[in-house]
């Protein structure tokens, strides 16, 4: 991983447009491609992002460029889509690679491992005659929570949240990437599912195709609470 502090500016380029005018910002390029932009503020929200699958590429700054104080050019392009994040340096603050080693993955707690068992108990929840593949079926860079199969035989990934935000989304949308390269997968759709949904990460799911399951806990463990549990 490559942590970079760096006054720059930055434009993103695709299915939507967005400029970042110029400060210092960290920017953080992951082993697997992606790069975040984050600011002082906002938690742990990127400013703007590229997820995998995606090149970075370093570009000599134009003249007009020059002149007005860019040292480097970025350019983050999306394999798939096209999607570009230019990033404009004017000053490198602090630069440092770090190597992270593999990641063991996140531990759920109590609850979250509940849905997960609850669900894979209950497939119907999922799709209607839907079959059980596997829980935690591996992936490179992780396990999805589980793999299913609707009626017709179409592979269905499901990533369990106990709250369903933006880094959910973004996770279920890589092991749906390494899932869809396996042709006796291929094509995986995608299930979030969640006790709570952030209205943020449903709009992101939807316009990536995934769809989202509302989780009722309590009427999972056969308590009738009278909420609602798909939409």
């Amino acid at each position: 991983m490559r942590l970079v502090i760096a006054r720059c500016s930055v434009d993103y380029t695709g299915r939507l447009n967005a400029h970042l005018p110029l400060a210092t910002r960290l920017l953080v390029h992951k082993g697997d491609g992606s790069l975040l932009v984050h600011s002082d503020g906002g938690s742990y929200k990127p400013l703007n992002w590229m997820s995998p699958p995606c090149t970075l590429v370093p570009e000599e700054p134009g003249e007009e460029e020059s002149i007005a104080g860019v040292v480097e050019v970025w350019r983050v392009t999306h394999k798939k889509t096209g999607d570009a994040l230019r990033v404009q340096i004017y000053e490198i603050i602090h630069d440092s690679n770090h190597d992270l080693g593999i990641d063991p993955g996140l531990q759920k707690d109590g609850v979250e491992a509940d849905l997960q068992r609850l669900l894979a108990e209950q497939v119907e929840l999922i799709a209607e005659g839907a079959t059980l593949v596997r829980r935690e079926y591996p992936t490179a860079i992780g396990p999805v929570d589980l793999l299913v199969r609707d009626a017709g035989g179409v592979a269905i990934a499901v990533e369990v949240k106990r709250r369903g935000d933006i880094d959910g989304v973004e996770q279920l949308t890589r092991y749906l990437e390494l899932l869809g390269r396996d042709p006796h997968l291929s094509p995986v759709q995608g299930v979030f599912a969640a006790q709570e949904i952030k209205p943020q990460a449903r709009v992101l799911a939807e316009d990536r195709g995934i769809r989202c399951l509302v989780l009722d806990y309590d009427d999972m463990k056969g308590i009738e609470s009278g909420i609602p549990r798909l939409f």
